[in-house]
């Protein structure tokens, strides 16, 4: 696979992904919090944070989808997805060592988060020079 194609696949892959993660947050905090991390969310504010957080990774689901699709786009897109991912990673590993295990699947997250960053600086790296490179 060409790395253009490479690059739309990370994007549009990332994209498809964080849609159920983004809802789990926003859509009924109320009802997915508890279940998944033990959060109560009850309050106004609790609802607020995490619906906004909700918006942020939309907002970024959106800036994927496009930078896939429109290759003027797509390496402020991949820089975007490594930023974001990278910056996730490097809180929840801070977390891990000041505060301790958080659970599988928050660890599970992490890990995929690491990897994401890696592919998304390697697809960029790879870009350089090649002529189906946007």
């Amino acid at each position: 696979m060409r790395t253009a194609g490479m690059q739309r696949a990370l994007l549009l892959a990332m994209s498809v992904g964080l849609i159920p993660v983004a809802l789990s947050y926003g859509a009924l905090p109320e009802v997915s919090l508890p279940l998944l991390f033990g959060i109560e969310a009850s309050h106004v504010p609790t609802r607020h944070i995490f619906r906004a957080i909700m918006g942020l990774y939309l907002a970024l689901i959106l800036f994927w989808l496009v930078g896939a699709l429109r290759a003027n786009l797509r390496r402020p897109a991949l820089w975007s997805l490594f930023v974001f991912t990278l910056g996730l990673a490097l809180g929840r590993a801070l977390s891990l060592v000041l505060d301790g295990w958080p659970g599988l699947l928050l660890f599970g997250y992490m890990l995929a988060e690491f990897a994401l960053a890696a592919m998304a600086i390697w697809l960029l790296a790879k870009a350089q020079g090649h002529p189906d490179a946007p």
